[in-house]
């Protein structure tokens, strides 16, 4: 029995490597990104709800003020492809202001044809 040069053993594994469909994940208990201050300004949120309808991918998400004063907050949704690969043209960033002790919905809906999942990232 013949041992292997590494050169055959690194040959091996690229072919090996090569042949796998590369997919970047978006995990599941990441689709909300949230900056400390926003904790510590008082705003919760939930994780964002996705859902297909026709061409156009749809996602909304909640958030709450728990101050008694009102704050004013920017979030972006990012949107990836079955592959895990971030869509682009990126949306805008966008600004809210979340009244006190109450909650408002933020809502994305684009020409994201494709889209299968959705991040929502919130800072102030």
């Amino acid at each position: 029995m013949r041992l292997q040069t590494p050169f055959t053993v690194f040959c091996a594994l690229l072919l090996a490597a090569c042949s796998a469909k590369p997919v970047i994940p978006v995990n599941d208990r990441q689709t909300l990104v949230m900056e400390a201050t926003v904790l510590a300004a008082g705003v919760t949120a939930d994780e964002p709800r996705f859902s297909s309808r026709v061409i156009q991918p749809i996602a909304t998400s909640r958030l709450y003020n728990e101050r008694d004063s009102a704050v004013k907050i920017h979030y972006r949704f990012y949107w990836y492809d079955s592959k895990g690969l971030e869509m682009h043209p990126l949306e805008r960033a966008r600004e809210i202001v979340i009244p006190p002790r109450a909650g408002v919905t933020v809502a994305s809906s684009g020409n994201f044809i494709g889209a299968r999942q959705v991040r929502l990232s919130i800072w102030l």
